[in-house]
């Protein structure tokens, strides 16, 4: 017990994780704000021209776009892998047999490379030849709602959507069973003896008590959409035009293909900071005044501690 409330102890065994974290994390972000303030192509002299990149950004109708892009993209994304994730999750809870098969099937998807998943779904949604959805949409006598998917100005943002959707379902799936496995059968058992159905206990019991789960991954699905980059980038690289243009893809457009690396700096920078906006509101959302009012208590406990000690 000496050794853990030694100071000293601490900083020994924090300090390489926190070397590595600052070169690894907030170097890059430094170096990304510096950069946003500067014009540089990535070979001459840098220019420091204050704000001028992001008045070029907020003037920028392309930026807009991608924006937009990027909330439809986000909302389709969430929907798919937390929806679908809890709805297997709780579906597996009543399975008794081959429940590990099950869960490691849908989770194959996440291991799976990002090439070979925009492979698979450029074979999808392909015209010549003819791709698995235009035939099933033929076949049930939907023919005249096939089209070119990735071309179609009109479906292309879903389309570039829907496979990270689907490719990460299989992890949100097994975080929620591993949370819903997790709890006091005789809550919800309790309930059950006083006539509740399992629709009551699903929604009035099991999911309020995952509610920590839900905002984790509710987080993680979040910031990974709005950094989403590698699958829209290889099917489409943000076209036809701009219709499927993210955030993402047109930072990389700036930065490295036109080599405006202060102007793609500038539009990482309001990436980093989108992510810091939607996860401090997703945690004053989901923290109800009871936690809020335990947190202060539990502060003020700790300030006694400190006096007396």
């Amino acid at each position: 017990m000496g050794i853990i409330r030694d100071k000293k102890a601490y900083a020994v065994f924090l300090l390489p994780a926190l070397l590595f974290y600052i070169f690894a994390v907030f170097y890059p972000i430094e170096e990304s704000i510096r950069l946003s303030f500067m014009k540089w192509n990535g070979i001459g002299n840098k220019t420091f021209v204050m704000f001028d990149n992001y008045i070029a950004m907020f003037k920028d109708k392309v930026f807009y776009t991608a924006f937009v892009n990027n909330l439809v993209y986000l909302l389709i994304v969430v929907v798919i892998q937390l929806s679908i994730g809890l709805l297997f999750a709780i579906l597996l809870t009543y399975m008794t047999k081959r429940v590990t098969l099950v869960k490691t099937l849908y989770y194959v998807p996440c291991i799976v490379t990002t090439v070979a998943v925009t492979q698979l779904f450029r074979s999808i949604y392909s015209t010549e030849p003819m791709g698995l959805l235009n035939q099933i949409l033929n076949s049930v006598g939907l023919g005249g709602l096939a089209t070119s998917w990735l071309a179609n100005v009109k479906t292309v943002l879903a389309a570039v959507s829907v496979p990270e959707g689907w490719r990460f379902t299989g992890m949100y799936m097994v975080i929620f069973y591993a949370a819903l496995v997790s709890l006091d059968p005789s809550v919800y058992e309790a309930a059950k003896m006083d006539g509740a159905s399992e629709l009551q206990i699903l929604f009035k019991i099991k999911i309020p008590l995952i509610k920590d789960i839900l905002l984790l991954t509710l987080t993680m699905c979040l910031t990974g959409a709005l950094r989403g980059f590698d699958i829209p980038f290889l099917l489409t690289s943000g076209g036809p035009g701009n219709t499927s243009e993210l955030m993402s893809t047109y930072m990389y457009k700036k930065a490295f293909s036109s080599n405006q690396y202060g102007y793609g700096s500038a539009l990482a920078v309001f990436i980093i900071i989108e992510s810091v906006l939607v996860v401090f509101t997703l945690r004053k959302l989901f923290t109800s005044k009871e936690d809020r009012e335990m947190k202060a208590l539990e502060k003020e406990r700790r300030k006694r501690r400190r006096a007396k000690g």
